[in-house]
């Protein structure tokens, strides 16, 4: 949830609130976060709101750590800094999390070392399911034979489908692991109304500066080909078994995203929206989030 981290402007419990208050009354409840969003700023956040309106037998909690947003910034894995993160996550939030996951795979890190300690939290009760974030599929597939994982988070959309082609939605599947997809409007293009006219308009701190695909003429040649697909784009995700996660600090905008609940595909509509995906897959212009973010390469591939 980017309340206090990556669109612009960092909101306050205040600021926040109606957007959240919203969604408990819908019954979208279940919040993603992260250490490294604004250094445990917004699991501080959200964290006050559930405790402001004693919610938290309504919500599901994911957070991650990784990033050592405390010091280098760099990501790490390793055991200490696992127990280290939970514990802080714990405090902020003011409860244990339901998923705690690891936001990048370490390279430098064996798996050997990192899911013992993740699995080892779990038993303590301080988190009751694992996953991992932007792992490849072998990484999943060998991380699963360590410790049962619960949950894989990556990027996916009708705009970004490279999780179909290395094999990490299908291995997901394949082990009974639920398929988080972050970005599941293409990190906004996919929204009806889309009213960026330029990468100019983003707020200097937007996290989507550093995203390719907005990024110098990436950023007009997507914005062609791009129309009001918002909710056809949510229930094209949740249809396929996966869970889609969209973000937004706007009631409107929450509320459009939850009608994609009540958008039905036929089997015509998927074969028509999948000759529209193949169709622009030349047309659409740069890298997956990874690049640019964590280190200039795909942290999933490598790790592997």
């Amino acid at each position: 949830m980017g309340m206090a981290f990556s669109l612009g402007h960092n909101l306050s419990l205040e600021e926040a609130e109606p957007v959240l208050l919203k969604a408990l009354e819908l019954g979208c409840t279940f919040w993603d976060t992260a250490v490294v969003y604004a250094a445990g700023v917004n699991e501080k956040l959200l964290g006050d709101f559930i405790r402001k309106h004693n919610c938290r037998d309504k919500i599901f909690i994911a957070s991650k750590c990784a990033f050592d947003c405390f010091g280098d910034g760099k990501v790490t894995n390793s055991a200490s800094h696992i127990k280290e993160y939970i514990e802080g996550t714990i405090e902020r939030l003011g409860f244990a999390p339901d998923l705690y996951y690891l936001h990048r795979i370490d390279p430098n890190t064996p798996l050997e070392e990192s899911i013992p300690a993740l699995d080892e939290i779990r038993k303590a009760g301080k988190t009751k399911y694992i996953g991992l974030s932007e792992c490849s599929a072998k990484t999943l597939r060998k991380a699963n034979s360590i410790a049962k994982i619960d949950a894989v988070q990556a990027e996916y959309s009708a705009f970004e489908t490279l999780h179909e082609s290395d094999g990490l939605i299908d291995t997901a599947k394949e082990l009974g692991v639920a398929y988080v997809a972050y970005s599941p409007l293409g990190h906004g293009w996919l929204v009806d109304n889309f009213d960026y006219n330029s990468p100019d308009d983003f707020a200097p701190n937007d996290f989507r500066r550093t995203v390719p695909k907005f990024q110098g003429e990436n950023f007009y040649k997507n914005k062609a080909i791009v129309e009001e697909t918002t909710q056809i784009a949510l229930a094209w995700v949740a249809a396929q078994g996966l869970i889609p996660i969209p973000g937004t600090t706007k009631v409107g905008r929450l509320e459009e995203n939850w009608g994609c609940r009540e958008v039905e595909l036929t089997e015509g509509d998927f074969k028509e929206m999948r000759g529209i995906i193949d169709a622009a897959k030349p047309e659409v212009f740069g890298d997956c989030t990874d690049y640019g973010w964590t280190l200039g390469v795909h942290v999933h591939r490598i790790a592997s």
